[in-house]
């Protein structure tokens, strides 16, 4: 007798028939492995991932604080806050958080290019959206872990108070921003084709629109064309919202520099997924 199952009928041993796909919704094992993996491959040289950028951020403290006597307070909104206590939240999402998202997501694509080794994101049976979760949510990991370390070691430095105040608008200002900045990583490590590519983005763009943004000074006190420039500047909504998160006061409306910083995300979000879907610059 033939162990041969009729003809029509699948054998046991084979889970589908041939050209019917097996990951019918979300992949999600293979999310997690990727996701996983992006977060091991930072963990590895934490030293440099993680703290390295909490020591330099520490560092803009001090100097901001002790080195150049700027101690004289701050008037947000008619409110006087402290020196230490205003710099104290720009830095945490401004260096501790946004600027290592960023690293994170512009590398990963960006060294599969360069070392020819892109086939491993673009071979396993992942789309593009998830592709793009594993990517960004590497990143957010990373900025968390490393904010968390500054947040720590600014609440045992002396004279600096970071209190929790709206544990929802540092949460939710906190993830977008982090978000916006895993967003931007991956477009670049998409367009750019060197690691003088990335670090020209670094130098040109995230960091004046980082130093710019308010996170040294309160932009109430600019005059009215550089005001202007603050306002059109998404880092300004990010530092401004997450800093009402620790003083309960902020530079501008905290419920429009929500939406407005959801709204880039959730573009920028969508400009990733139609360069993934393509593979421009990826698959050529």
């Amino acid at each position: 007798m033939s162990s041969q199952p009729p003809i029509g009928e699948i054998h046991p041993a084979i889970r589908s028939a041939p050209g019917v796909p097996v990951i019918r919704n979300v992949n999600w094992g293979g999310l997690a492995t990727l996701y996983i993996k992006e977060v091991r491959r930072f963990f590895k040289v934490q030293l440099q991932t993680v703290w390295a950028p909490a020591m330099t951020t520490l560092l803009f403290l001090i100097v901001f604080t002790i080195a150049t006597g700027a101690k004289s307070p701050v008037h947000v909104g008619g409110t006087i806050i402290p020196f230490a206590d205003f710099i104290a939240p720009g830095l945490i999402i401004s260096q501790g958080m946004m600027g290592p998202a960023f690293a994170n997501a512009s590398f990963s694509l960006l060294v599969g290019k360069i070392q020819g080794t892109i086939v491993d994101y673009l071979q396993p049976p992942l789309s593009s959206a998830e592709l793009l979760a594993a990517l960004v949510g590497g990143a957010v990991t990373r900025a968390l872990i490393v904010g968390t370390v500054v947040w720590a070691a600014m609440a045992l430095y002396p004279g600096v108070h970071v209190t929790p105040h709206a544990p929802l608008a540092i949460l939710w200002f906190g993830l977008l921003g982090a978000v916006f900045l895993a967003l931007l990583g991956v477009l670049t490590s998409i367009w750019a084709e060197k690691f003088d590519h990335a670090a020209a983005v670094t130098n040109f763009v995230i960091a004046p629109l980082s130093l710019l943004s308010g996170t040294f000074y309160s932009v109430d006190r600019l005059a009215p064309a550089f005001r202007a420039f603050s306002h059109a500047n998404p880092f300004f909504y990010i530092i401004s919202g997450f800093r009402y998160g620790f003083l309960g006061v902020a530079d501008s409306p905290v419920m429009l520099g929500g939406v407005v910083i959801l709204v880039i995300d959730v573009v920028l979000a969508g400009a990733c997924y139609a360069l993934l879907r393509s593979g421009w610059k990826l698959k050529n």
